[in-house]
């Protein structure tokens, strides 16, 4: 018999599938997956191999996220009426970069029991073999696809003191390592490409090394990208760049082009980062003046 709440309001089950690996779905994931009367699925053509696989005959519902809005609707209508549903996402945990969060939060809105599963996650599984010391971490999923608005996003995290996780296609990681190196300079870095499957990749160096294994190649998987914060000497020269661009500005007649592009050299960070931080500083300056 499935299981509701006192109220006879259905429950939701928030199921993590393997990322690769099929043996890596636990128990109680195939036991739920069993007893709901829905599965919600990203792509319910991928979702019927892994059902299939461990003879699961449960229902099957789309849920992929241009219809996101409008299908949680439906669903949350079904929850209310006392049917259990289990959501899934292609791969690993759903509302982690995939679709699921709309449905979670309107199912609990509506009062709807939220049950999570922990299971298989490319972030937490990425993290385990990359080694970081002090356990600390800032997930930012997938960059923006434009390159403009990905370093944007790159400068906002200069001097970030923890490690940045993103998530990445094959077809955009040389763009993503490219911005990376030219924003945040060449920090060491880890990936994870293929976690699980059997041609698992991890891959630890500078960005510019990993930069070097990716140019040119026929990339294959979804990468997880860990990039270590700066070193402490980084940060505390990062702090400077206004000091030295004043000096720069009130006593040598270089372009503001010149003086950025001699400051990224001389202290072995992004020219990019530093003309930024040079037109705040020449604005400044000049309504002083």
């Amino acid at each position: 018999m499935n299981q509701t709440n006192s109220n006879s309001v259905g429950m939701l089950y928030v199921v993590a599938t393997p990322i690769g690996n099929l043996e890596d779905i636990t128990l109680r994931a195939l036991r739920i997956l069993k007893e709901v009367d829905l599965i919600a699925a990203e792509d319910t053509r991928h979702t019927k191999q892994l059902l299939n696989h461990f003879d699961i005959h449960t229902p099957l519902i789309s849920y992929y996220r241009e219809k996101e809005a409008e299908r949680s609707e439906e669903l949350v209508q079904k929850l209310l009426a006392g049917e259990t549903i289990a959501l899934v996402s292609d791969a690993g945990t759903p509302g982690i970069s995939d679709p699921g969060a709309v449905l979670v939060k309107k199912a609990r809105e509506a009062g709807v029991t939220i049950v999570p599963l922990p299971g298989p996650s490319a972030l937490t599984a990425a993290l385990s073999a990359a080694g970081i010391v002090d356990g600390t971490f800032l997930f930012l999923g997938f960059p923006p696809a434009k390159k403009g608005q990905r370093q944007k996003l790159l400068s906002a995290f200069v001097e970030a003191p923890w490690a940045l996780v993103f998530y990445e296609s094959p077809h955009r990681i040389d763009a993503l390592l490219a911005d990376v190196l030219a924003v945040l300079g060449d920090r060491q870095a880890f990936w994870a490409r293929e976690l699980s499957k059997l041609y698992e990749d991890l891959q630890a160096g500078s960005i510019s090394q990993l930069l070097a294994l990716t140019t040119g190649k026929k990339n294959r998987g979804e990468f997880v990208l860990i990039i270590q914060p700066g070193s402490s000497r980084q940060q505390a020269i990062g702090e400077n760049v206004e000091e030295i661009l004043r000096w720069y500005k009130e006593n040598t007649e270089l372009s503001l082009k010149d003086v950025s592009r001699q400051i990224a050299k001389d202290l072995g960070l992004s020219r990019s980062d530093i003309y930024q931080k040079a037109l705040e500083v020449w604005a400044v300056t000049n309504e002083e003046s």
